[in-house]
């Protein structure tokens, strides 16, 4: 039992559990509080020329509330597992509680078609109660599935937070040792590659497929690696092209001197990453930078977005360097 409570949201299968029965239980005594209006047997189907099946009053009643039941706790309790991603129990919360709605709405048209009405034979379901039950059912099952709070439990993520926050409290340097930021290039220069090479390929096409795909790959290439994620903190210097492809990797004991500059790209080979002698360089453009030095009497030098920025990274990498010093060389983690 103990099992199960761990594996379920209560809150959400008291609802699942619930809601159709109540639906239900609205259905049969709004039908009861009818009956004498309606015609018996009770049309069931019906086709262009008019109904064509019937049931009694009983059967039709009790069929559908049964219905509604099976129906809203077959979507609603997909909602209910501990184990299936947040979102995906969202969904079936508000999937389930829309689709319960539809159905009681049809099967009330049904029933409000034949009021008044001495034989069923000429009966039909009601358009307007249908058209403004499926837009109620609709709506309100967007509300619920936005609303719905999930009951998340504890997991690896709270763990890691737990660890940062205390880290954070125990030492609170250590968020002043912590950049991170993106890099880019202007946009004009996106768009002049974009000019270059994708209005070539669009002309390939019909004519070279092959030298079409060549020349998007290019521009997504090149893109790339207009843009980088920055990393700094105790254990040194991360730099990602794309923001996910690591090209520098510079621990904090490894740095001599953190510079803030104005560079020119072409001083290192032009913009990207590039290789050249003891010199590599991620520059998205002409500008502010960080020149690093590293023990090992190799340079680097990316880009920093502003001077601002690139002034607080150098900073900051000379404090974590002079920090892994004073360690003995071992990168804080």
């Amino acid at each position: 039992m103990g099992k199960i409570r761990d594996s379920v949201d209560a809150r959400a299968l008291r609802f699942a559990i619930g809601f159709p029965l109540m639906l239900a239980a609205g259905f049969v005594v709004c039908a009861l509080l009818v009956r004498p209006e309606l015609p018996e047997p009770l049309a069931i189907r019906w086709t262009d020329a008019g109904a064509v099946d019937f049931a009694p009053f009983t059967a039709f009643v009790g069929a559908s509330a049964a219905l509604i039941v099976v129906v809203g706790w077959a979507v609603l309790l997909q909602a209910v597992p501990l184990s299936r991603p947040v979102m995906m129990r969202r969904i079936m919360m508000g999937a389930g509680f829309a689709m319960s709605l539809f159905l009681t709405t049809v099967l009330a048209a049904a029933l409000v078609g034949q009021l008044g009405l001495p034989d069923a034979r000429g009966s039909h379901v009601d358009a307007s109660v249908l058209a403004l039950g499926s837009g109620a059912a609709l709506a309100m099952g967007f509300v619920m599935g936005m609303v719905f709070k999930a009951d998340e439990r504890w997991s690896v993520d709270d763990d890691l937070a737990v660890r940062q926050a205390l880290q954070r409290e125990q030492d609170p340097e250590l968020a002043r040792d912590r950049v991170s930021l993106w890099v880019h290039a202007r946009s004009s220069i996106f768009v002049m590659l974009g000019i270059a090479t994708l209005l070539p390929a669009a002309l390939f096409t019909i004519a070279v497929p092959w030298v079409s795909a060549l020349l998007v790959a290019a521009a997504l290439v090149a893109a790339a690696f207009l843009v980088a994620r920055i990393r700094v903190d105790r254990s040194g210097l991360r730099v990602f092209v794309a923001g996910f492809v690591r090209v520098m990797n510079v621990p904090a004991a490894a740095i001599d001197a953190a510079t803030p500059s104005d560079v020119r790209a072409a001083d290192y080979g032009g913009w990207g990453y590039r290789i050249h002698g003891n010199t590599t360089a991620l520059l998205v453009s002409s500008g502010p930078a960080v020149v690093i030095d590293r023990s090992d009497g190799h340079r680097l030098a990316v880009s920093g977005g502003s001077a601002a920025t690139a002034d607080n990274i150098a900073q900051t990498l000379s404090r974590v360097a002079d920090r892994a010093r004073r360690n003995g060389g071992a990168p804080a983690t």
